[in-house]
């Protein structure tokens, strides 16, 4: 495994401590079952607001199991759902039936 291999996982806060840091559960899957997660840069710099029970995905290191860094606030895959959604509501305004 490189240095720049990430593990990347969805699941939710079970609680918010001081710091801006969060205890995550992580799905089965991960024999660890909880890690400490902080927020990335750019939701410091925008202001993203998390509380307990958020869905958000995190980017753990090979190298340290325990601690990961938040990335994004929901599902990726819902963000994506609604992106597309967006789309095609923009591309059938225009049309007259």
């Amino acid at each position: 495994m490189s240095k720049e291999d990430k593990i990347e996982v969805e699941w939710k806060i079970i609680k918010a401590l001081p710091s801006l840091v969060f205890e995550v559960q992580l799905p089965d899957d991960f024999w660890w079952g909880i890690v400490q997660g902080y927020l990335s840069g750019k939701m410091r710099n925008n202001y993203i607001k998390l509380i307990e029970g958020d869905l958000v995905t995190i980017e753990l290191s090979p190298y340290d199991l325990s601690k990961g860094r938040i990335t994004f606030r929901g599902s990726k895959q819902a963000f994506q759902e609604a992106a597309a959604a967006r789309e095609n509501n923009r591309s059938g305004k225009g049309k007259k039936g």
